[in-house]
């Protein structure tokens, strides 16, 4: 099975950022490791099935030592998260909104490296999750 390299970073009054440096744009958060865990799994299958949909290759996974020479990797905390075995299958709907509410979907998902609908599922997960 394949794994990517996640950094877990946390800030003072922050949840738990997880991001993955083989894979810019793919991050997420949790408010507790569990979380972060569970969610970081979400964002990376989420990330590769786009990259897949938008006929992009998906980059091999490198190796801690490459990770970890990039100085600005050294703060945080290594994760290693396990990319699904096949990409998960997608299903199309529609949604109505507020214009202003999908563009302002649509600015924050493109300033954070998401499509409209990777931030869609994985904002969807995370109000799941933390309702639980």
């Amino acid at each position: 099975m394949t794994h990517y390299i996640a950094l877990i970073h946390k800030d003072a009054d922050s949840d738990f950022g997880v991001s993955f440096p083989d894979l810019p744009g793919c991050v997420t958060a949790g408010s507790t490791l569990e979380e972060a865990r569970v969610m970081a799994e979400e964002a990376l299958a989420l990330h590769i099935e786009g990259l897949i949909e938008d006929g992009e290759a998906v980059p091999a996974p490198s190796t801690l030592d490459t990770v970890m020479d990039d100085p600005e990797n050294r703060d945080g905390v290594v994760m290693l998260v396990p990319a699904p075995s096949q990409p998960l299958p997608s299903v199309r709907f529609n949604v109505t909104m507020p214009k202003d509410t999908l563009e302002a979907i649509d600015r924050y998902a493109e300033s954070h490296g998401y499509t409209r609908s990777g931030f869609l599922a994985v904002a969807a997960k995370k109000a799941i999750t933390e309702a639980a």
